[in-house]
């Protein structure tokens, strides 16, 4: 499948709505290493994330028609606000459906909108599963956090950026892997663009469940487990469009501990003063933990969102 040019398209569709976030160079990152590194700056997007622009596109690709019928989807937080956000341009409605267990940070954010809220399940797989049958029984549009064209198209339009602000060829691309929709995106723009960059895909030892399942050759699925990158965390569905993108177009993958993502977190407040969240610190940390594979190259680390609890960041700083 190859999305390219429904990025093109998404790009015309919610460039009037999202932020083009920095590429920031990284001094700090660029004197480890010996080469260039830039961060691409999603926490600075409306809603703290990337999460905004895939669901900005999916909900203004409906007809006036589908948008009086309402939408319903399931999210750890990111997407939730990045949909409520989408709602709000469109002048729709909709539910969404978190985790018991959501960061309080990200659920208190989606209450200044005006959308339904409800809980069901300890993990993002778990919810999505049941607010995918909630919304059939209701007749209510599903829009899936990643599993699905628009959105991942959205996502992509972060690549194009990319390309568009480095001053010079990019040699690696690094970014957070859960269910794959922002970096099947990426790396679809990235490689339909400049097919000598390499993509990385970065995921918590807690929940690598895209690194096993391209491992594997089919999706799989492993208990949950809490990890700080909890907007990556809980894996993708069977049959996700996303899985057979990146076996396409992501080439390699590495997995960090949760000390090198409270490190990636540290290091980014005191370095660059910046407060990201788990998601985001876990490229950070796998830029650093392989740190030879990067000498001398230029390197984009996506930097996918802010949104953590104060009482999370406390206790990590």
């Amino acid at each position: 499948m190859n999305l390219f040019p429904e990025i093109i398209a998404a790009e015309k569709r919610i460039k009037n709505n999202i932020l083009k976030t920095p590429l920031y160079p990284s001094n700090y990152l660029s004197q480890l290493s010996g080469g260039t590194v830039y961060l691409k700056l999603e926490n600075e997007q409306y809603t703290g994330s990337f999460k905004a622009r895939g669901a900005l596109n999916k909900i203004l690709s409906t007809t006036a028609a589908e948008r009086k019928i309402g939408f319903i989807t399931a999210s750890t937080g990111n997407h939730a606000q990045g949909f409520a956000r989408a709602l709000s341009i469109a002048g729709a409605t909709g539910t969404i459906f978190l985790p018991e267990n959501a960061s309080p940070a990200k659920v208190e954010a989606l209450k200044s909108y005006p959308v339904a809220l409800a809980f069901f399940g300890n993990n993002s797989l778990e919810t999505e599963l049941y607010a995918k049958k909630v919304a059939g029984e209701r007749g209510l549009i599903w829009v899936s956090p990643y599993n699905d064209p628009f959105i991942v198209a959205g996502q992509g339009t972060m690549g194009l950026e990319i390309n568009a602000q480095s001053e010079k060829p990019v040699d690696f691309v690094l970014g957070c892997i859960g269910g794959g929709g922002m970096m099947a995106g990426v790396s679809t723009a990235i490689k339909n663009i400049s097919p000598a960059t390499q993509v990385i895909g970065c995921l918590p030892e807690k929940s690598p469940e895209m690194y096993l399942s391209v491992k594997a050759g089919k999706v799989v699925f492993i208990d949950f487990e809490e990890t700080l990158s909890d907007g990556s965390a809980g894996g993708l569905e069977d049959g996700s469009i996303t899985f057979p993108i990146c076996q396409k177009y992501v080439d390699d993958y590495c997995l960090v501990s949760e000390e090198a993502i409270a490190s990636g977190i540290r290091l980014i407040a005191e370095k660059h003063h910046k407060i990201i969240e788990g998601a985001a610190a876990v490229t950070v940390a796998s830029f650093l933990k392989e740190i030879d594979k990067y000498r001398e190259k230029t390197v984009v680390i996506i930097i996918c969102g802010a949104n953590i609890s104060m009482k999370k960041l406390k206790e990590i700083l």
